[in-house]
């Protein structure tokens, strides 16, 4: 730091100098300077200043041109960086507002609940259903079946296969921290909801927040039919869950159990042994 502090001020004297060498002086003229010698003696000599002025002229022009380019290049630099950082948030925003005018979105359902989180539209809702947790073959998968449907022709074959739901969840079978009030033999409601301006939905087990970047559309837990029974999907129940209405009767259908998980090849950590496992569906 010394020694460039020091250059500096060598130079910054030189360019003084030389500044007021040329100022003082013509091209033409000639300047004397007094000399001193040993011998104490005042010598006169003339020097001709006109190569140096032209050159001092030179490297003056020069430098101002550098730090002109310079000073410009920054400028420019700065004002690209900043329009580039404006076009691309208005390209953003442009994109999202086509996609939502075009009507571009994604569909969940949202299990145990008969409404859809705020932001989202309810394209229908319905009763959670399903095949018989006793039946041994058919589908697996719970269904949402609307509430107005447009029913079929009456058959006479044995394949009953789409049951209505219920609740398994009594005080002595629920999630810690569940916030509803005793489900159990409650049917089950859903809703098919709509969030516009999406182009991906999934629901992640084991987590109630979403990564990074994504909106969660509502967090639960996960459940699915008793292990002794025939298997379902694994579906995330709202923690907010409700029942379809008053009507208590045990009629089961296919239903809703609260699981929990069991350590071996799940790793424990970072997993806990014999947990609620919560849910959260995530758009974006």
């Amino acid at each position: 730091m010394f020694v460039k502090s020091a250059m500096f001020r060598t130079f910054s004297s030189f360019i003084l100098f030389g500044i007021l060498l040329f100022c003082a002086c013509n091209a033409d003229e000639e300047v004397g300077l007094p000399l001193t010698g040993a011998m104490k003696a005042v010598l006169k000599a003339d020097f001709d200043v006109s190569s140096l002025n032209a050159q001092l002229k030179t490297f003056i022009e020069k430098e101002i041109q550098n730090g002109v380019e310079d000073a410009m290049r920054t400028a420019m630099e700065k004002l690209v960086a900043e329009g580039m950082e404006e076009a691309n948030a208005t390209i953003v925003s442009t994109i999202e507002e086509r996609v939502t005018d075009a009507g571009y979105g994604v569909t969940y359902i949202r299990w145990g609940r008969k409404d859809c989180p705020a932001g989202a539209d309810v394209v229908y809702s319905g009763n959670a259903g399903g095949n018989s947790y006793n039946n041994k073959g058919g589908g697996v998968n719970y269904l949402c079946l609307p509430s107005d449907p447009e029913n079929g022709n009456k058959q006479s074959f044995d394949n009953d296969q789409i049951y209505g739901s219920e609740y398994e969840i009594s005080e002595g079978r629920k999630p810690y921290g569940w916030s509803s009030t005793n489900l159990k033999q409650k049917e089950v409601p859903c809703a098919v909801c709509r969030k516009s301006g999406k182009s991906t939905v999934v629901m992640i087990p084991g987590r109630k927040t979403c990564y990074s970047n994504w909106n969660a559309e509502y967090n639960g837990y996960l459940m699915s039919s008793h292990k002794n029974h025939q298997r379902t999907d694994f579906t995330c129940v709202d923690i907010n869950a409700e029942p379809c209405d008053d009507r208590t009767s045990n009629e089961n259908g296919a239903l809703f159990y609260p699981i929990r998980t069991k350590c071996g090849s799940l790793r424990c950590p970072p997993y806990t042994n014999e947990a609620d496992l919560l849910c959260v569906v995530c758009t974006n």
